[in-house]
């Protein structure tokens, strides 16, 4: 079986690289395709694959503003040739699922959200460009990307959705069904310290510095609160989110992984502020024992627990404005001893990333073979 494995870019280690990951372990032989690719930024295991870049990869300054590159995506994955091709795994939340498979190949997508840019954060993404570009080019160019989004999706053959909310999402704009299988979490790594019920005196952000992610919200709501927030993450919005800040707030840049468990066992609470598809780190966070304050939209309603249900894990605000966080810190506060660190744990186990592994494969290897034998070709597994 000739395996082909499609990302949308290669530029750094999140949540869709790790899932990414370990399809690579299970597919080692595979090509990975991709539009761009930034070297050493990526673990070993995806690092050693045979990588295939688009002609994005050479266009200037492309590893730092590709996203400039947005209109060109749909013809620059396009440009990719499956000939030969037995299997094509697509892991996409922009592009990737939009590469040209052969109709004797199976293609399947797991998908971490239909195109962001162009549906329901079109005004956070586009609301920085000049007045004209708005008001002349993004809804033609916002169009284009919607039509050609819907029209591709039907070259996938079955959909892997990483949660419930993204699965609704599939079927809303794609009219797509779909299996959920959540991301994989690294339990074995994130555990907590040998008393997982320890409180600590700060609170937890981890996160990149994106407008949709709410750092601003949760900043302005510190600085009434006076506590200490620690926010692990880096990029466009930071020297502004810097500017916002009192003293009790401090920012720590991008940490390795061991540096960022050390802070999430460490901390009082993991503050999660913005609408996620999933939201892998805040099932980081329990790994370690600890409670998560989330905004209670998206994915994150299907990782934690909130108070004051049976054996909480964390609690929900409910609108995104400082307010309704400090209510939500102010209710955790109150009820911290009903926070258990183990039944925390326990409540992350179920989304260890054996469980993701075993299920993806075992998705993948009956799909193929009812592929197959709908070809009648002999049932390879």
């Amino acid at each position: 079986m000739k395996v082909a494995l499609v990302h949308d870019w290669l530029t750094g280690m999140r949540g869709g690289e790790k899932c990414l990951e370990i399809l690579c372990e299970l597919y080692p032989e595979a090509d990975l395709y991709t539009l761009l690719y930034v070297k050493n930024q990526l673990s070993p295991v995806i690092e050693r694959m045979n990588i295939k870049t688009s002609f994005i990869q050479r266009f200037p300054m492309a590893s730092k503003y590709y996203r400039y590159y947005l209109p060109l995506f749909p013809t620059a994955i396009e440009q990719f040739d499956l000939k030969g091709y037995d299997l094509v795994v697509s892991t996409s939340h922009c592009v990737a699922k939009g590469i040209l498979p052969m109709p004797d190949s199976l293609h399947i997508s797991y998908c971490f959200t239909p195109m962001r840019y162009v549906w329901d954060m079109h005004f956070e993404y586009f609301k920085k460009a000049g007045l004209a570009f708005q008001k002349v080019c993004v809804p033609f160019l916002s169009n284009y990307l919607r039509i050609w989004d819907v029209t591709s999706s039907h070259r996938v053959d079955f959909f892997v959705a990483i949660s419930r909310h993204v699965q609704r999402r599939i079927k809303k704009f794609y009219g797509r069904e779909s299996i959920v299988i959540y991301p994989p979490v690294d339990c074995d790594f994130f555990q907590p310290l040998p008393n997982p019920d320890q409180k600590g005196n700060y609170f937890l952000m981890v996160t990149a510095f994106a407008p949709y992610k709410r750092v601003d919200l949760v900043i302005q709501a510190f600085n009434r609160l006076g506590k200490p927030l620690l926010i692990i993450g880096d990029g466009q919005e930071r020297k502004k989110l810097e500017k916002l800040a009192k003293k009790n707030i401090e920012f720590l840049g991008w940490q390795g992984n061991e540096e960022v468990r050390d802070y999430y066992r460490g901390c009082k609470a993991f503050i999660f502020p913005g609408e996620e598809d999933f939201g892998i780190a805040p099932v980081e966070a329990q790994a370690c024992g600890k409670p998560v304050i989330a905004y209670g939209r998206g994915g994150v309603l299907e990782s934690v627990i909130p108070f004051p249900k049976e054996n909480p894990t964390g609690v929900f605000f409910d609108f995104p404005t400082p307010e309704s966080l400090i209510q939500a810190i102010d209710l955790f506060e109150r009820n911290i001893d009903q926070f258990d660190g183990q039944r925390i744990r326990r409540n992350a186990l179920q989304f260890h990333k054996n469980n993701f592994r075993d299920k993806i494969r075992s998705f993948i290897d009956e799909k193929y073979r009812e592929f197959r034998s709908d070809q009648g070709g002999s049932p390879i597994a």
